[in-house]
This record gives C-alpha cells, structure tokens and sequence, in this order.
C-alpha cells in the first residue's frame, strides 16, 4: 500500500499533506511518462483535491496552446474519444499510449473541471536547442517571456543529463555551445509551462490550478517552480510519485513537498513490431526498409509499397501507422491495404502470441 512521506523519511498522513496542498495556488503532480501506477496515484490524488477545493483547474504539459479549443469542447461534452485525441493532436505532439492519461481527462469532463494545455510546440524547443532564443521570432514565442537564469543546481542536474545523452567517445564541457543551448532550450520549456500556471492562477482567483507533469520539470524546485517563483507564484505544492527500492538517499530536504511510494513498476514485455521503416508520401505511408524475419516480411509487404489503411483506418503520416501498431496485442492480426505499382494490396499482419 502507497504512503505519503516527507523527504527525509518521515511519514505524513494523507489528509494532512492533501489539506496543505489543497489551499496553495498551484498543485504540482509529477510522473514517469509511461508508469500506469503514476497516473494511478495522480487520478487518486485529484479526486482527493476535488473535493477539499472543489474550484479546481486541471493544466498538462501534455498539450501545446494550439489545441486548447480541443479541451474546452472536451471538458464541454462535445467530442468522443477518438475524435478529441485527433483534435488535440496527440499522436503527434505527444504519443504516449492514451490510454494512461484517459481517466485524468474522463475525470474532467465528468466534473467540468476545465483543463488548459501547458506547452508549446517542439519545435520551438528543438530550435532553441539546436541555434538558440535569438533563431526563434518574436512570432512563433509563443508569447513566452524570458525565463530566469538556471540555478548551479540545476545546471550540475542538466549537464549530467546532457552528458549522458551525448555522442559516444565525447567528453562534454560545461562551455561546449552545444550545452549552453542545452540549457537554454530546457529553460523555454519550464518558463511555458510556469507561465501558463501563472497566467491560469491570475484568470482563476481562488481556484487551485493542478499541473500534471514529468518529474525532472518539479523535482528539488530547479524548473518550473523555479520560473514559477519568478512570476510571483509562490503559494505552490509539489507532489511526486516515488518508485519504492529507489536510492532513497536522493529524497534530501527540499526534493518535494511530499513524495507518494509505490512499487517499482515491472517493465512492461516487449511488444512485437511490424519491422519496418516508414516515411509520408502524397498518398499514404511509404514503406522504406522491411526487417529481414519480421512480421511485416512474413504479411508480404515489400521496400516501396505504399500503405494506404490500417486496421481500417486512413493512414495519412507515419505516427499513424505507429499508434495502432503500438496498440496491438500479442496473437491479434491487423488488416493493411497498400499500393504496389498501381496495384491495391489487401494483407495480413500476424502477430505472435505472447510467450509463456
């Protein structure tokens, strides 16, 4: 069974850290993107704020400010599933199973808790990545104003970050250009998502205005808590899913508002892929290499053809394709029309049960 405990150890009770947290301005809920019991432990810990604040704003970095118009007909009744997930966008912008985060947003809509998207678009951030602020207009900022400069914290957090995501046989500096904009570009993205909480808070006195996030954006108040405090936010509570059997070591003064312990999650078995590489043509999806032994080889697809539907469904981009070969379980078989040459193909993926 979870607990809720302070960094350092102590055990605190749930009514009394989810009372404390229920009268900040902004609630901040951490997660690993891909942990079914994070978003578990967040759906909990929103119904329990529901109703110790009934005047509750649900925000996500899941959603750039381009589909806010797809939440507000959502949270208003207007959309079905599948038709708010093509709406917002998600595949695209953000591709994580939906399936984790449907019950957050059924819980809104059920509840009229208005939701408001928190991000802007990746491009952005890729392009302050790769040439810096001064690449991007005035015009496509997004509207975001300059974020504060990172503390030593958390460039020592960013850098180890950086590093270990650099290319084999480099060994980084703190003074490559390249982590400079590193920086600069993780700055952008905490200062959109802590400037959209601000702008929420400002247009909803009294409410208190939920952030559903990663963890690296709240954890030890580097990120956007950080930018939060620098736009005159400071009433905020940041709760943390914590995997238990975790270096506890790490849970320091200063690390959370509280932390919430669940079991480590099992990794997930592999999931069978179609073996193939796809890229956008006019018509459809081409099909650019087929694995040697794969599913896809095995159904007769073929380097060219041209898929047109999926599971009898339009296929327009690759992310397409992706979403409903991610979806597939073991021993199901997937329907695939494609264009060979000018002629229509119908054929068969056949995925393999699951071993036991």
């Amino acid at each position: 069974m979870g607990e809720w405990s302070l960094p350092g150890g102590a055990r605190i009770a749930a009514q009394e850290i989810l009372s404390r947290a229920a009268r900040e301005s902004v609630v901040l809920l951490g997660e690993h993107h891909d942990n079914a019991d994070h978003h578990r432990w967040q759906l909990q810990t929103i119904a329990a704020l529901a109703v110790l604040q009934p005047r509750l704003v649900l925000s996500f970095e899941m959603f750039p400010r381009r589909v806010q118009g797809a939440l507000d007909r959502w949270v208003a009744g207007e959309l079905s599933e599948e038709e708010f997930l093509a709406a917002s966008d998600w595949r695209q912008v953000w591709g994580t199973e939906a399936s984790l985060y449907l019950p957050l947003f059924h819980f809104a809509r059920l509840n009229r808790i208005p939701m408001v998207a928190l991000n802007v678009e990746r491009e952005l951030v890729r392009t302050v990545g790769a040439k810096g602020p001064e690449a991007v207009s005035a015009a496509k900022r997004e509207g975001i104003s300059e974020p504060v400069p990172a503390s030593a914290a958390y460039l020592d957090i960013l850098f180890a970050a950086y590093s270990e995501h650099g290319e084999k046989g480099h060994v980084p500096a703190r003074s490559d250009p390249e982590f400079g904009r590193f920086v600069e570009a993780q700055l952008v993205w905490d200062r959109a998502m802590a400037q959209a909480l601000a702008e929420t808070a400002a247009r909803n006195p009294g409410a208190l205005v939920v952030g559903v996030m990663g963890n690296a954006h709240i954890a030890r108040g580097h990120g956007v808590p950080h930018q939060l405090a620098s736009l005159g936010v400071t009433r905020i509570a940041s709760l943390l899913p914590w995997d238990l059997g975790t270096d506890c070591g790490k849970l320091t003064s200063g690390f959370a508002t509280a932390v919430f312990g669940l079991p480590a999650a099992r990794p997930a078995p592999p999931r069978p892929l179609l073996g193939i590489t796809i890229d956008a043509v006019i018509d459809g999806v081409k099909v650019t290499a087929v694995r040697a032994g794969s599913i896809a080889e095995t159904a007769g697809l073929k380097v060219g053809d041209v898929l047109i539907e999926v599971a009898g469904k339009d296929v327009k981009v690759a992310e397409d394709v992706r979403a409903i070969v991610l979806a597939m379980r073991p021993g199901t078989w997937l329907p695939l029309k494609a264009k060979r040459q000018g002629e229509l193909l119908e054929l068969t993926a056949k995925f393999p049960p699951a071993k036991r």
